[in-house]
C-alpha cells in the first residue's frame, strides 16, 4: 500500500539545536530511495508502506545511537485505494485552485 506521510522526530535531551539529527534522518531517507521533502517541522515521505515505516524505525533508531535517551515524533499519515496520488499532485492540485 502506497502511504504519504509527514514525519517530525525530536529528540529530547540533547540540547536546543537538533539540525544534527535532522541531517541524519534525511541521509537514512535519501539511502532508501524513497521520495521525500524536508521542510520547516519535518518531512514529508512517500513510498510503499513497508519501506516508509522501517525508514521511521531506522530513523530512531540511529537518533537514539547519536546519544539521543529520548524521542517523541509526530505523525501524520494518509493511504488510498481509490486512486494513485504523489505529494506533487496534492500541491499542484490546490496550487492550480489559486
Amino acid at each position: 500500500m502506497h502511504v504519504i506521510l509527514d514525519l517530525c522526530i525530536v529528540p529530547l535531551g540533547v540540547g536546543v539545536s537538533v539540525s544534527a539529527y535532522v541531517v541524519t534522518c534525511e541521509r537514512i531517507i535519501q539511502e532508501r530511495g524513497l521520495s521525500h521533502h524536508l521542510h520547516a517541522y519535518g518531512t514529508n515521505i512517500e513510498g510503499e508502506w513497508d519501506d516508509v515505516m522501517a525508514c521511521v524505525k531506522a530513523c530512531h533508531e540511529a537518533v537514539h545511537a547519536q546519544g539521543a535517551p529520548r524521542i517523541t515524533s509526530t505523525i501524520k499519515l494518509g493511504t488510498r485505494t481509490d486512486r494513485t496520488q504523489s505529494m506533487q499532485d496534492k500541491v499542484s492540485s490546490v496550487e492550480a485552485k489559486l
